[in-house]
């Protein structure tokens, strides 16, 4: 799998729900906290451009399907247990739901719009709670997770470091290499912390603020409000101004159902639906249509695949990059079209592309092709969104 996203927050605030509409896989849903104790793990899909309307073949996709010229892009999802004040320490399920974190590449925050539930996940009464306040500890509860990795054996390590040298990157870099960190996300963040030049100074204000920008470059996230099918267009303006997405993972899981069950014509991130047969509706069903069509054409969709998509496109920087073996006819050794559609960060190159399609070969590449203009690529061409791509390595 390319990536994977962490589905955050406190108890209750509708992660699952959430998790569950992206995924269509059942979980447990209910209106207390920690409904939610083992992870949840899925896989959801991202829309892209498919570049069989250029070849004017259909595409094979190993992994997720192509929907007239749009393409399914796999991303792994886990949802966890809900975070409250103090998990870093332990409290909750803390430790469980950091741990399971380990890998994510970024996070979708999901928070309760209406404002009915305190920092436990209890709920207090609408609009008793300013939802974007979960932001703001969830965050520092990640931050201070990762501040007391970076601290554990520290001081030892600085002293060997004034007395026999070596680079600060590294030192911080092997404490926290299991948790898929690159390793410039590291080095930049050693830029940008404020260390001191004298190490003796080094204090655990550093530490938090070394371990916040990691987070912030390393895994970034977006803030969801879902439930907003419970509250008014004034409320919801007010959140996309504080620049939260404003969804319904409940709407839309309700579209996905009907979808499956051959009810309504919908596809992910439309703005609208079309009801196949209404004779094949009741009466509650008509209603909850009517209801999710209302919110649909207030919000441009349920918001919820558009979330998903903000984040790995805009904050992530992903490109999509289809790799083949035959260059003029965009195929696998068996003839398969456009078989992998693979994420990379903008910016990525020819050489890591091939790395990321089997180490041997990165390990034994030569050129790459472009499969549009046939043109020979070094292993420094930078990629672009949509590129089809030969890699070509010594046997």
């Amino acid at each position: 799998m390319s990536i994977l996203i962490g589905i955050i927050g406190k108890p209750n605030v509708g992660k699952s729900t959430f998790f569950s509409a992206l995924t269509e896989n059942p979980v447990e849903i209910a209106d207390y906290p920690f409904t939610t104790i083992e992870s949840n793990k899925g896989v959801t899909y991202i829309r892209a451009k498919c570049p069989e309307t250029e070849l004017g073949k259909k595409c094979k996709p190993n992994f997720g399907k192509c929907v007239n010229g749009t393409r399914l892009v796999p991303v792994e999802l886990i949802d966890v247990a809900g975070l409250v004040p103090g998990a870093h320490e332990g409290k909750g399920l803390g430790n469980k739901f950091l741990d399971d974190l380990r890998r994510a590449d970024g996070f979708i925050q999901v928070v309760d719009s209406t404002g009915s539930l305190d920092q436990n996940g209890n709920n207090i009464g609408r609009g008793k709670f300013d939802p974007l306040e979960d932001a703001e500890f969830v965050h520092n509860e990640i931050v201070l997770w990762l501040a007391n990795i970076i601290s554990d054996g520290l001081v030892r390590n600085l002293r060997k470091l004034e007395s026999e040298g070596g680079k600060l990157d590294s030192i911080i870099y092997e404490k926290i290499s299991g948790l898929g960190i690159d390793p410039k996300d590291v080095s930049s963040a050693v830029k940008n912390a404020g260390i001191p030049s004298n190490l003796k100074n080094w204090d655990d204000q550093v530490t938090i603020r070394l371990a916040e920008e990691i987070i912030r470059t390393s895994k970034p996230r977006i803030i969801v409000a879902s439930k907003a099918d419970k509250i008014d267009q004034s409320e919801a303006s007010k959140l996309r101004e504080r620049n939260a997405h404003v969804a319904s993972g409940d709407f839309e899981l309700v579209l996905r159902k009907a979808a499956k069950a051959s009810l309504i014509d919908y596809f992910p991130g439309d703005t609208t639906f079309k009801i196949i047969d209404e004779t094949k509706l009741n009466n509650a069903q008509k209603n909850a249509l009517n209801r999710v069509r209302e919110f649909m054409d207030c919000n441009g969709g349920t918001r919820t695949q558009e979330a998903i998509e903000d984040l790995v496109y805009k904050v992530l920087g992903m490109i999509v990059v289809y790799p083949v073996e035959d260059e003029n006819h965009w195929t696998d050794k068996n003839g398969n079209i456009l078989p992998d559609a693979i994420l990379l960060r903008r910016g990525s190159t020819a050489i890591d592309l091939a790395y990321k399609v089997h180490s041997d070969l990165g390990d034994r590449f030569i050129r790459a092709i472009n499969g549009r203009t046939k043109r020979a690529l070094g292993r420094d061409y930078v990629l672009e969104d949509g590129d089809v791509i030969k890699i070509i390595a010594s046997r």
